[in-house]
């Protein structure tokens, strides 16, 4: 009788283990399939919407609390990419703990990974984004106007498109 019990005891023990090896993927495993970065415990559910086709990828590029970073070149801290669809585009973001972030979007419709721009000011061709959708008329948002307090995971904000 003491071997079913050393084998249960050892069942239980490894079990345990297991556990807690794997305590914090379990959030990052309940985030989705969809979700994009690095796994942490901490993600946001994002929804693009006037997604005007399916064609290409959504970018979606996350920045720390850092102003002087926000959309200048290797600013950012990853892109997530995932594919576009019509109308309303859903994907999870992983960030690595809570805090404040910004994000940008754009719609990559040639899949090349990079913004189209045109003209002397540099215009987007391509749909484009914020997170609190800021007016965007004349000119890029400040960092104050897209900050984003994830104060926990599973935060789900909302980023409309706007196509030039």
């Amino acid at each position: 009788m003491t071997k079913p019990r050393r084998l249960h005891a050892t069942a239980i023990a490894a079990a345990a283990t297991v556990a807690a090896l794997t305590g914090g993927a379990t959030a990052a495993r309940a985030a989705g399939p969809n979700c994009q970065g690095p796994a942490s415990d901490t993600y946001v559910n994002v929804t693009i919407d006037g997604v005007r086709n399916g064609k290409g990828l959504m970018a979606v590029t996350l920045y720390a609390d850092e102003p002087r970073k926000f959309l200048v070149k290797h600013g950012s801290m990853y892109v997530g990419r995932v594919d576009a669809t019509a109308g309303e585009t859903k994907m999870c973001l992983y960030v690595p703990k809570p805090g404040v972030y910004a994000l940008a979007v754009y719609h990559d419709e040639d899949s090349s990974r990079n913004i189209k721009r045109s003209g002397v000011l540099g215009l987007p061709e391509e749909g484009f984004g914020f997170s609190n959708n800021p007016p965007t008329i004349a000119s890029i948002p400040s960092f104050r106007s897209v900050r984003l307090n994830v104060a926990k995971t599973g935060l789900s904000t909302r980023i409309h498109l706007k196509y030039p």
